[in-house]
């Protein structure tokens, strides 16, 4: 997640624009001529600083480097949507694999790019596979552990992901050329590549295929691995283990079966208001002033409190997935609405900024149980389907996130009132998904059967 974090980062100090000025001494007749009246600060590169004749991204050109990371977006839905069926269907680990391998590869691309053009393709191809890769990354963390870890193993992932932003952070201070910078950055993903390999496949996986022995066999090897004499294991054989005429399944399962079609439906829109109120609340809090990586390094760590929290409230059953979640999710709409109200000027412990800062916390934790909750939602063999659908829903939010500011013709109030209505309805939403807090994980479709999967609605285990 670490390494995530670089590459989904990487423009916001590869494409920083650093000042610069333009002699006002005769008129540029080419870019070649216009790169000699331009005068950048030294104090780091980018890609807007860049020498060649066809880069140059300022003024008409700036465009050009929002362009690149709406292309970085634009791949990370294409990979959630397509890597979670692949490694249902293939399994997690050779598809997780191959998706690093090559992120590496477009990563070196991005840092030896030699024109635009290629940087921005490199960029949505890293996209595609760091985005696919990420999610099944996470979904392979979690099935390697028992459920009773998966609040833990999910918390400290994504508390990972807001460290990784603090490290790429402090990576861009002692390296301000912008290729070095991005080689840097990529080159850890070669050592976690080679380490990756050590990795067994999902016994959780294998035994939803029907693959009992091999599952049999990773369990052992982690019990072994944790210093457990072997162990005298067998699995029953999994109700949902395909027969060979049938076929896997697939993404339409999630439409076909009542359940799993509204439960998709409601966890959809709350990955998407998720996305929407994070990245809206980083745009309309107000920029923090000063430096520049000392900005991208709060950016990350204001989230670290949250993730300790979600980790002792999800565990309780006063609070459980369900009502923690929904609480985060109003809070943050709370703190868009009530930001709205308070004066600039109004001090420190009252500043807009601050509740704003307040609300991303609330809204990062919510991010976080929503990956947890949604793991537990979705039976094994649908477990990527389910989490490549939902993240997909997710880039649309922080899609749309920065034309929200544009609003602020209307009123000044209007973006904070549209970010604090879809943080409400998304928190009352969750209140109708079921309660996974010490529930069985459905491992088939076939166990969506069993009566405690056919209401929404959450009921007390008599």
């Amino acid at each position: 997640k670490v390494y995530v974090a670089c590459q989904s980062m990487l423009i916001v100090l590869v494409g920083a624009v650093p000042e610069y000025r333009i002699d006002q001494e005769g008129i540029p007749t080419s870019r070649a001529e216009l790169g000699k009246h331009i005068h950048f600060a030294d104090n780091f590169t980018s890609i807007v600083t860049e020498a060649s004749t066809s880069w140059y991204l300022i003024e008409q050109e700036a465009y050009k480097v929002s362009l690149a990371s709406s292309l970085f977006f634009a791949g990370l839905l294409i990979g959630n949507i397509t890597f979670g069926p692949l490694s249902d269907k293939l399994g997690r680990k050779p598809v997780y694999i191959s998706g690093l391998f090559f992120d590496v590869v477009f990563g070196y691309v991005t840092a030896l790019a030699p024109n635009y053009d290629t940087f921005a393709v490199s960029r949505f191809f890293v996209g595609i596979v760091n985005g696919g890769m990420a999610l099944v990354s996470f979904v392979l963390t979690q099935e390697y552990v028992g459920k009773s870890f998966w609040s833990f193993t999910g918390s400290l992932t994504n508390l990972t992901f807001a460290v990784g932003i603090a490290v790429y952070a402090l990576l861009g201070y002692c390296v301000r050329e912008w290729r070095y910078l991005a080689l840097v950055s990529n080159t850890p993903g070669v050592i976690f590549l080679l380490l990756s390999f050590m990795l067994p496949e999902s016994p959780r996986w294998l035994y939803s295929q029907g693959k009992t022995a091999e599952a049999e066999d990773v369990l052992q090897y982690i019990a072994l691995g944790n210093g457990k004499e072997r162990l005298n294991l067998k699995l029953k054989p999994s109700a949902g283990t395909l027969r060979k005429d049938d076929s896997a399944p697939g993404i339409l399962n999630l439409v076909k079966h009542p359940v799993l079609r509204w439960q998709t439906i409601i966890l959809m829109y709350i990955w998407y208001v998720c996305s929407f109120v994070y990245y809206g609340l980083t745009l309309n809090a107000g920029e923090l002033r000063g430096n520049l990586y000392l900005n991208v390094a709060l950016s990350g760590l204001v989230e670290v409190p949250a993730f300790p929290l979600c980790m002792f409230l999800i565990e309780k059953s006063w609070s459980g997935r369900r009502k923690t979640m929904a609480c985060f999710l109003i809070f943050a709409g709370f703190a868009c609405i009530f930001t709205m109200f308070l004066p600039t000027n109004a001090g420190l412990l009252l500043s807009p900024t601050l509740l704003a800062l307040c609300g991303k916390m609330m809204v990062s934790a919510a991010f976080n149980i929503v990956y947890i909750y949604t793991s537990e939602l979705y039976p094994t063999v649908l477990r990527n389907a389910g989490l490549g659908v939902c993240s997909m829903s997710c880039r649309f939010g922080g899609i749309l996130a920065p034309f929200v500011p544009s609003m602020k013709s209307l009123s000044p109030s209007v973006p904070f009132v549209v970010f604090g209505i879809s943080g409400l309805s998304a928190g009352f939403l969750t209140l109708l998904l079921p309660e996974t807090l010490n529930k069985p994980i459905a491992e088939s479709i076939e166990d969506l059967q069993s009566p405690k999967y056919q209401v929404l609605k959450n009921e007390e285990a008599e």
